[in-house]
C-alpha cells in the first residue's frame, strides 16, 4: 500500500530512480512479499527524498553503491523500462483515473452552457421589446453585444496566469461563475442604455476567467491525444446552449410576460443569471484541482495521482510541475515571444468573426417570416445537428491525429452554406442554411484542440497562451457585433460575404501553420536518439 506523506513537484528521471530504488529497499528488509512503497519513520540522521509527489525515507539499509544503481537505473529509463516497474497493473489504474476525471470534469460542459446563455439572452430579448423599453437607437443594440467582448478581452490573460498561481480552479471558476450569475441578474434590472452596457462589461469581464481556465484544467490531466474530444464536449455547450438556451428563452419569455409587473425578458436575464449561482455552488464540491495539489488526495488514490502527473511528463516529454516552477512571468515572456501563439490568435481571430452569426442566430431565424416564438424554437434543430457533427469530427481528429482536415472541411461546409443564404430568400433553402452554417463551429472546437497541442510546454506558458489566444481572437467577436446591421436584412447579402471572406482567410492561415509543425517534426525527428520517445506535433 501507498501511504503517501507529501505532495510536491516531481523532478524527472531522479524521481523513476528512486521509486524503483524504494522497491528494492523494501526487500532488504524483509518484505519480498511487498506491492507497494514501505516507508519508515525518519530519524535525525536520515534525509527525506521525494519521487513523484510522494515523501520517501531513507531506510536503514541505504547503504549500497548509490552512483551504480542510479547508472543503472538510467539505462532502464533510457530503455523506457521505468514506466512498468513502477505501475505493473497500469491500464487498470489508468481506467479508473480517467473515469474519475472525467466524472468530475462534466460539470464544465453545464458551466459552458450557462456560460453561453448569460453571454447570448440579449439577442433573444431583443424580441420581445428589449430594444423599445432601454430606448436603444442607431448601433447601440450592437454596442451592448462588443462591449462585452472588451472586458473579456482585458481579463483572461491576467486570469489564468493567477489561476496557474493559486492551482484551485475548483474555488475560483465557481466564484468567478457566481459572480457573472449575479451580473446577469442585474441586468434585467437596467433601465437604459448606460446601465445595459455596464452590466455587459463586467459580465465580459468575469465570464473572461471560465473557458481558458477551463481550457487550461484540461490541459494538466488529459494527454495530447485525449484532449480533442475532451474540449471538443466541452466547447459542445456552446451548440447545446444556443439549442436549449433558445427553447429555455422561448418558454420564459412566452409564460412570464407581465408577471409582478415586469416584463418577459427581464424575467428572462433573473431566471437565468439565478440558475447559474445555483450550478456555481455546486461546482466547488466537484471540479477537480490540479493533479499535484494536496486536495487530489480527497478523491484519487496515491498510485492515481502519481500517475496522473507521470501521463503529463510521458506526453510532453518534461516534468510539467518542474517547468511551472519558472513562474508566470515567465510564462508571459514566453508566450508573447513564440509567434506560433500570435499567429493562432489572429487566425482564431478571423474564425470569430465567421462565427459572429451566432449572436445574431434569433435575428436570421426571424428573416423565415414566423413569429418570435417560433423563430426561437427554429434555433434549435440546426444547433443540435452542429453538436452531433463536432462531436463526430473532433473524436475522429482524436483517433487520426490529424487536425487541419478537421477544421477546414466544417469550414468550407459553412461557407456553402453562406452562399446559400446570399443566393435566394427561399424559406426551406435559407433554413437548411442555418444548419450548414451552425456547424461550422466544429472548426472553432478542433482549432482548441490544436491550440493546446501546439504549445504543450512549459506549463506557465500554456497558461498564457491560451488565455492570449482567447482574448485576442475575441477582437473577431467585437468586429462581428457590428456585421449584422438591421439595414442590412433580411438578406443580409453582406454579412453573409463578410463571414466567406473570413473563412477563407482563416483556412489558410491554418494551412500555413500547419506547414510549419510539419517542418518542426522533421528537425525533432532528426535530433531523436534512438530508443527514445520525443514530442512531435499533431498536424
Amino acid at each position: 500500500m501507498v501511504n503517501p506523506t507529501k505532495i510536491s513537484g516531481s523532478t524527472g528521471l531522479l524521481q523513476r530512480f528512486e521509486l524503483k530504488y524504494t522497491f528494492l529497499l523494501s526487500s532488504c528488509l524483509g518484505h519480498p512479499g511487498t506491492t507497494g512503497v514501505i516507508l519508515c519513520p525518519r530519524p535525525s540522521h536520515m534525509s527525506s527524498r521525494t519521487s513523484r509527489g510522494l515523501a520517501y525515507e531513507r531506510l536503514p539499509c541505504e547503504d549500497i553503491d548509490t552512483v551504480a544503481c542510479e547508472s543503472s537505473l538510467d539505462s532502464d529509463i533510457a530503455l523506457q523500462n521505468a514506466s512498468c516497474d513502477e505501475f505493473p497493473d497500469r491500464q487498470r489504474v489508468e481506467q479508473n483515473l480517467l473515469r474519475k476525471v472525467d466524472l468530475r470534469m462534466s460539470i464544465l460542459v453545464l458551466i459552458y452552457i450557462l456560460n453561453y446563455i448569460d453571454r447570448n439572452n440579449a439577442a433573444a430579448a431583443r424580441l420581445r421589446g428589449f430594444e423599445d423599453d432601454l430606448h436603444l437607437e442607431g448601433q447601440q443594440f450592437n454596442t451592448i453585444l462588443s462591449i462585452l467582448y472588451v472586458g473579456y478581452t482585458l481579463m483572461q490573460v491576467p486570469s489564468n496566469m493567477y489561476l496557474n498561481k493559486i492551482g484551485r480552479p475548483s474555488i475560483y471558476l465557481p466564484i468567478c461563475m457566481a459572480i457573472w450569475g449575479l451580473i446577469s441578474v442585474l441586468t434585467g434590472a437596467t433601465k437604459g442604455f448606460l446601465g445595459a452596457v455596464c452590466t455587459r462589461f463586467f459580465l465580459g469581464f468575469v465570464e473572461a476567467a471560465f473557458f481558458p481556465g477551463a481550457l487550461f484544467l484540461l490541459s494538466k490531466w488529459y494527454k495530447r491525444r485525449e484532449l480533442g474530444q475532451r474540449t471538443a464536449i466541452l466547447s459542445c455547450g456552446i451548440m447545446i446552449s444556443n439549442a436549449f438556451g433558445s427553447l429555455l428563452a422561448s418558454a420564459i419569455l412566452d409564460g412570464m410576460d407581465g408577471v409582478m409587473g415586469l416584463a418577459a425578458w427581464r424575467w428572462l436575464f433573473y431566471i437565468e443569471g439565478s440558475m447559474t449561482i445555483c450550478v456555481a455552488i455546486c461546482a466547488i464540491f466537484i471540479l477537480p484541482d490540479f493533479p499535484a495539489t494536496t486536495t487530489s488526495r480527497s478523491w484519487l488514490t496515491a498510485e492515481e495521482q502519481v500517475l496522473a502527473q507521470l501521463r503529463m511528463e510521458e506526453d510532453a516529454g518534461v516534468d510539467d510541475e518542474t517547468e511551472c516552477s519558472k513562474g508566470g512571468e515567465s510564462g508571459l515572456k514566453q508566450a508573447f515571444s513564440d509567434w506560433k501563439v500570435w499567429w493562432l490568435a489572429t487566425a482564431m481571430a478571423t474564425l470569430n468573426a465567421l462565427l459572429s452569426f451566432n449572436a445574431f442566430f434569433p435575428t436570421l431565424s426571424a428573416t423565415l417570416g414566423y413569429s418570435s416564438t417560433v423563430s426561437l424554437l427554429l434555433c434549435s434543430p440546426p444547433w443540435l445537428f452542429a453538436t452531433c457533427v463536432a462531436f463526430f469530427m473532433s473524436r475522429h481528429s482524436d483517433v487520426t491525429g490529424e487536425r487541419f482536415g478537421h477544421i477546414m472541411i466544417p469550414l468550407l461546409v459553412g461557407i456553402a452554406g453562406f452562399m446559400m443564404a446570399m443566393a435566394t430568400m427561399n424559406t426551406a433553402v435559407r433554413y437548411l442554411s442555418l444548419f450548414l452554417m451552425a456547424q461550422s463551429y466544429t472548426a472553432f472546437v478542433v482549432y482548441w484542440a490544436w491550440a493546446s497541442n501546439s504549445i504543450p510546454r512549459p506549463t506557465s506558458k500554456r497558461a498564457v497562451a491560451l488565455a492570449f489566444i482567447n482574448a485576442f481572437s475575441s477582437l473577431g467577436n467585437i468586429a462581428g457585433s457590428y456585421v449584422w446591421p438591421k439595414s442590412w436584412g433580411p438578406s443580409y447579402w453582406n454579412s453573409y460575404a463578410i463571414c466567406i471572406g473570413c473563412g477563407v482567410l482563416c483556412i489558410i492561415m491554418s494551412w500555413i501553420f500547419r506547414q510549419h509543425l510539419v517542418r518542426l517534426n522533421r528537425e525533432i525527428e532528426a535530433k531523436k536518439v534512438e530508443g527514445l520517445k520525443d514530442f512531435t506535433y499533431l498536424l
